[in-house]
């Protein structure tokens, strides 16, 4: 069989299986494009993987359904086998390299037990996707639900708690010792949606080959719960799992700046401390810090992060960073900017519903196998309705579907409503107009966000950056408490025509500027959070 042939055949295989109940295409289109048909004849199909990831996903999760689509289209059975395509063989980075036995692996890190982290979902580019995990877990006997990227107890992340993206409740034990495997955080079960596949795609590319300079350092920023740290703890196990001789260390900001502290604190008394604080980074193969937007204003943290940021870089080893802003939005020095901006920066958007019906799904899927109950699942209007009803945060999200998985095996209610759903989540969501919320709160956040004075944002100046606070607050204020347009007006001295303005002004910028939408989004969780 020729290669067009070939080709042809494949694509009918792959639509075959897009076309069965309980697949997601939008999985299946990821994953396969990492698969190429190499041979076929009766009865035998040979496929290639892109490396032994795809390979073993593929294996575990999709063999049966290809050799069911073969078996449903040409009317036999088949034998699937799937290879790894060595042909274009890569170099190994320069990490892998530096040293010739293991490295030392990093050492604790503490707090990472206290923190609890949810996955989620951006764009093109071809690795594979996955299947989410939980968190949330409810205060009773708890089922083994995989981690999730958030912790499930704090509604923004705080520099002084541990980090809200990190380890999962269930598995808390575990992420409490050295910088080894971390749970489920893991890339099979990250949810793939457009929101976050570009994010995704990078994050696989630099897991699969650390140090290359167009990706080095990886920057991914979101707001809080859309699956920064999922990310980064997935490239953390795949590098473990995979190239065990390379050091990996995981760091939160908060973690970091503690860490500093405690070794100036000592750097008197024993010489050592700060030397050492220094040689655990400063050593890493692959180094991973979260959530950095906590790192302004603290200078001389930043200064040894860019000392140890430049050296790692240089020799060629991976640094990635995450944040809940772009690098231009941190208020930090134009140089730590440029140079966090200088490899690869990719943002994670807001999950659309599909992405969210897919997390529900592959969490009750989880659930299921966790608890060997293959014939629980939880009614497809029910799943709509928590998709359709929780806002961007995956882990609220999450802890819905824990509530509804609790209220029909622990309480023995197997046959939930869609009514009784609705009445058992009726505080739970957060999204929607805030009904708290005032002009006045919103003026003030984007006062500070903007660097502008009440009376410049109210006032008559007509500078271009005090107009585009002032456009913002407007259209936050109309998007966010639903006011007329009038009311809003008297708020900020301006006529009915104006507000109108500046709200579709906005709505029209935010079409082309990514930059925009994500500075809105920011403030909206700045705003929410009060």
């Amino acid at each position: 069989m020729n290669s067009e042939k070939l080709e042809q055949v494949w694509q009918e295989v792959c639509d075959q299986i897009k076309s069965y109940n309980n697949i997601d295409p939008t999985q299946v289109n990821a994953f396969f494009s990492r698969l190429h048909p190499q041979a076929m004849s009766e009865g035998f199909l040979m496929l290639t993987a892109d490396n032994d990831f795809i390979k073993t996903w593929i294996e575990r999760h999709y063999a049966e359904f290809i050799k069911q689509a073969l078996a449903d289209l040409y009317q036999v059975p088949f034998t699937v086998v799937i290879e790894v395509d060595l042909a274009p063989a890569v170099p190994a980075p320069a990490t892998a390299q530096r040293s010739g036995g293991p490295s030392e692996t990093a050492p604790t890190i503490a707090g990472e037990a206290a923190s609890a982290k949810t996955p989620t979902p951006a764009e093109p580019a071809a690795p594979a996707p996955p299947q989410n995990s939980a968190e949330h877990a409810a205060p009773m006997t708890t089922p083994n639900l995989a981690g999730t990227d958030a912790d499930a107890s704090s509604t923004a992340d705080g520099p002084a708690a541990a980090n809200p993206e990190s380890a999962n409740p269930s598995v808390a034990g575990m992420e409490n010792g050295a910088d080894g495997p971390t749970s489920t955080l893991t890339f099979e079960n990250f949810v793939i949606g457009d929101s976050n596949r570009m994010a995704y795609s990078m994050a696989v590319a630099v897991a699969e080959m650390p140090g290359k300079a167009h990706l080095n350092p990886l920057f991914i920023y979101g707001k809080s719960g859309l699956g920064k740290t999922h990310l980064m703890r997935a490239i953390q196990n795949y590098v473990n799992e995979t190239m065990p001789h390379l050091s990996v260390v995981y760091v939160d900001s908060a973690e970091l700046l503690s860490d500093y502290m405690e070794a100036s604190a000592a750097h008197d008394k024993e010489k050592s401390s700060y030397k050492n604080f220094k040689t655990r980074y400063e050593e890493a193969d692959v180094l991973l810090i979260d959530d950095v937007q906590y790192l302004q204003g603290k200078k001389q943290t930043l200064d040894i992060v860019f000392q140890i940021f430049n050296k790692l870089t240089s020799q060629g080893r991976q640094v990635v960073l995450s944040a809940d802003r772009a690098p231009k939005n941190i208020d930090i020095d134009e140089r730590y900017k440029s140079r966090f901006n200088s490899g690869g920066t990719f943002d994670i958007q807001p999950p659309e519903i599909e992405t969210k019906l897919g997390i529900v799904k592959s969490f009750v899927e989880e659930y299921r196998e966790s608890e060997g109950s293959r014939d629980f699942d939880i009614p497809a209007d029910i799943q709509m309705y928590i998709a359709e009803s929780s806002s961007s945060n995956i882990r609220e999200l999450k802890s819905a579907v824990t509530k509804v998985i609790y209220q029909m095996t622990f309480f023995n209610q197997p046959n939930l409503s869609l009514d009784d759903v609705r009445s058992l989540l009726e505080n739970h969501f957060s999204g929607g107009p805030s009904k708290r919320l005032t002009i006045a709160d919103i003026q003030k956040e984007v006062e500070t966000f903007y660097r502008v004075s009440h009376a410049e944002l109210v006032g008559k100046k007509r500078a271009r950056e005090i107009i585009h606070a002032r456009q913002i607050a407007i259209y936050l204020c109309r998007q966010m408490l639903d006011l007329p347009f009038n009311d809003i007006g008297k708020k900020f001295n301006r006529d009915h025509s104006t507000v109108m303005y500046s709200v579709t002004n906005i709505e029209e910028k935010m079409k082309e500027n990514r930059e925009l939408r994500e500075e809105l989004e920011t403030l909206r969780q700045i705003i929410r959070e009060i």
